[in-house]
């Protein structure tokens, strides 16, 4: 194969979504709350920075995002977090993808983790841990019942809809495997149109 090609991945599937659909349905319904400059002053100054100094909580790399320190979904449940200043730290995108809803300390410290500060062999993890557990205990998050919000019923019908949409996703899946089968075999035939 050809040292500048890299071609998408094969018969890539539907049901591979399905976390970042979960995650949709409880996102959409996460309140997201803006800090006032003087709130992110104080959180930057608990992790060590300054405004125009701002890096990755993780690994001290460049940061491209804030990422939800306490994940908004876990098990495919929401967890109540909301987006807020006192749930939210400076990331990299690969820290915060790698993190995903795994709590910061269990990824920090996992040696198999992609990305994880332990597997990249940082020298100041012991350090980034602390100054992680002084924002942790900073504040008290806000946390929300949702099914207590909207009544059971309510709640009921919303995750029924995260239900139907993830078993139409696998039925359209199962469906896929078996039109591109056809298209192979119309390729396989010499057919080009």
């Amino acid at each position: 194969m050809h040292p500048d090609f890299n071609p998408p991945a094969k018969n890539p599937r539907i049901t591979s979504r399905k976390t970042t659909i979960t995650g949709l349905f409880f996102v959409t319904l996460t309140p997201s709350l803006l800090p006032t400059n003087q709130e992110v002053d104080e959180a930057l100054d608990i992790l060590g920075m300054k405004t125009g100094q701002c890096v990755c909580a993780y690994c001290g790399g460049k940061k491209s995002e804030w990422d939800h320190f306490r994940p908004i979904v876990s098990k495919r449940q929401p967890t109540g977090y909301i987006t807020e200043i006192a749930n939210l730290v400076p990331s990299c995108g690969k820290c915060n993808q790698s993190k995903g809803n795994t709590h910061w300390r269990k990824w920090m410290l996992s040696a198999t983790a992609k990305h994880s500060p332990t597997r990249l062999k940082l020298a100041d993890i012991g350090e980034r841990m602390n100054r992680l557990e002084r924002f942790e205990a900073w504040r008290t998050p806000i946390q929300i019942d949702y099914a207590t919000v909207f009544g059971a019923e309510k709640w009921a019908q919303h995750m029924k809809y995260l239900e139907d949409v993830l078993q139409l996703m696998a039925r359209a899946e199962s469906d896929a495997e078996h039109l591109r089968k056809l298209v192979e075999s119309h390729l396989n035939r010499g057919n080009v149109t």
